[in-house]
């Protein structure tokens, strides 16, 4: 057997076993050929010196040697000249960034020998494999990294990375490109979010995962460490005055300049719905809108979570709720709202109660409280217990309505137990009180 036939049956076993596992092959290289011209089986046929030929599959490793809009030629050394066309050129270029003469390329063997004589490369398999890797090590080493918006929707934006397609979520997104719209509208949303479609923003990579080809950044994470800087300069119980600058279901962000920091520094915190008045508050946007001025007490901080409360820096109306409401005494009462444990009562703008459904049940056996008690009506309610330090007050209806709506206004107000005013409670828990007021008029 000669060896021009040992050589050729060599070339095809590896065609052959073209789908086994990739390997690295690299390739001695050669001075550039600025001629590009390709060589040719019967070229390596002639060669007297041993080569090593790659598969299908496997990656390479040459010299470019000229670059056109259409494609690149690489030297690949004893093996031959390379060629990388059309789509694969371009993918690959915008995942390597601009290739030059002289530059080292990387690239995957897709034929052996096209119809031009040319080993045919592709960039774009090579580099994608090396673009998840270096995803792989960013998200690792936790650096921060610029990314192009290329489209919005409703649940975040699409964003590319070393050429890879990924997603920034809207919980994701800076204090500052976060899209705060009143009532939550989606399409509102939406519309500030293609705002900062083709802008470029710096992200963290939170996920790359190149089997679910699924990567997840984060513009928030990017700017932690800047804001751990700023927010380490606060303090727990400090007042800060700031601009609401938005509303959710949950409660009000509110944005402020720290003391002595310049306008870039601006941070964000957020009111609980819980945190924003002593009162029960079903809808933030009825107490505060975005612009408002207010102020508001830091009550923690958790990593780059500020934690504030306005209804801290007011005076807690439970705290003097004894010298106003006293146990086993009936006052007057609006019912807030009515649930399946009960009805919320407040007896004034800033006390609330619970009458609970199960003494609703022992006093009227057989009857429904919605039946009895309304959403918006004034009822006389005793008081059961009082927890000021816990903000817990428990009641049971007395009688009926106040104010009688029916044709039988006024016998239904005769049969009502009169009921004890704030006036008279307070003489009765303090009657000397009462009576140096008496002598003091006299």
């Amino acid at each position: 057997m000669t060896k021009e036939q040992d050589l050729l049956d060599k070339i095809v076993e590896d065609v052959q076993t073209a789908d086994a596992p990739k390997k690295q092959v690299v390739v001695e290289e050669k001075p550039a050929n600025p001629s590009h011209k390709a060589m040719t089986m019967d070229d390596l046929v002639t060669d007297e010196a041993v080569v090593a030929f790659p598969a299908v599959g496997d990656v390479l490793k040459g010299i470019v040697i000229d670059v056109s809009p259409s494609a690149i030629y690489l030297d690949l050394g004893p093996i031959g000249t390379g060629i990388v066309l059309g789509k694969e050129t371009k993918d690959g270029l915008a995942m390597n960034a601009k290739m030059l003469i002289g530059d080292e390329a990387t690239a995957t063997l897709i034929d052996l020998e096209n119809d031009d004589g040319y080993i045919e490369l592709s960039i774009r398999e090579a580099s994608y494999e090396k673009a998840w890797e270096d995803l792989r090590n960013k998200m690792k080493n936790e650096d921060t990294v610029s990314t192009r918006i290329l489209d919005a929707n409703k649940g975040g934006l699409m964003v590319e990375v070393n050429g890879i397609t990924g997603f920034l979520p809207v919980s994701q997104l800076s204090s500052q490109n976060y899209p705060r719209v009143d009532d939550g509208d989606r399409n509102k949303i939406l519309e500030l979010l293609k705002q900062l479609v083709n802008q470029e923003l710096g992200v963290r990579i939170l996920d790359a995962d190149q089997d679910a080809e699924k990567l997840i950044v984060s513009e928030k994470a990017a700017q932690s460490e800047q804001e751990r800087k700023v927010i380490s300069e606060l303090a727990k119980g400090e007042v800060i005055k700031g601009e609401v600058s938005g509303v959710v279901d949950f409660g009000a962000f509110v944005k402020f300049q720290p003391p002595g920091r310049e306008e870039g520094d601006q941070l964000e915190g957020l009111v609980h719905i819980s945190e924003l008045a002593w009162q029960l508050i079903d809808n933030p946007r009825e107490l505060v809108k975005v612009g408002d001025a207010v102020e508001a007490k830091i009550i923690g901080i958790d990593d780059t979570r500020i934690s504030l409360s306005m209804k801290a820096l007011k005076r807690d109306p439970w705290s003097v709720i004894t010298e106003k409401y006293t146990i086993g005494e009936v006052y007057e009462g609006i019912v807030d709202k009515i649930n399946h444990f009960g009805a919320f009562v407040y007896l004034d703008s800033d006390i609330h109660g619970l009458a609970h459904v199960s003494e609703f049940q022992e006093n009227f056996p057989g009857k429904k409280m919605e039946d009895m008690i309304a959403v918006g009506k004034q009822f006389n309610w005793k008081i059961l217990s009082i927890d000021a330090k816990e903000h817990r007050m428990g009641l049971v209806l007395v009688d009926g309505l106040i104010v009688a709506e029916s044709e039988n206004e006024n016998t239904e107000s005769a049969t009502k137990k009169p009921l004890k005013t704030q006036t008279e409670t307070k003489k009765k828990n303090n009657p000397e009180k009462s009576a140096t007021k008496t002598t003091e008029k006299k």
